[in-house]
């Protein structure tokens, strides 16, 4: 869902952003960061991209088959 590497650089710009007197722990914070990051992001209620695509198209095609159905009930209504 969430690509790793991404990740990997929110949390490493987020550990180059702190003091560098706090610089020895530097690694360790950045574990944190990615950690948080990746819970946070876990509790979103977030879809695929391709899953978005898919639904997207369906959408579409849902939608053309009302605009049919409507013309065709016109069509009727009419005679």
């Amino acid at each position: 869902m969430i690509d790793p590497k991404k990740l990997d650089d929110i949390a490493k710009k987020l550990s180059d952003s702190v003091p560098e007197r706090l610089k020895t722990a530097k690694d360790e914070m950045s574990k944190q960061f990615k950690q948080v990051l990746q819970t946070q992001l876990g509790k979103l209620d977030l879809v695929s991209r391709d899953e978005f695509d898919t639904q997207t198209q369906v959408l579409l095609r849902t939608r053309q088959k009302l605009e049919e159905l409507e013309k065709k009930l016109s069509e009727i209504e009419n005679r």
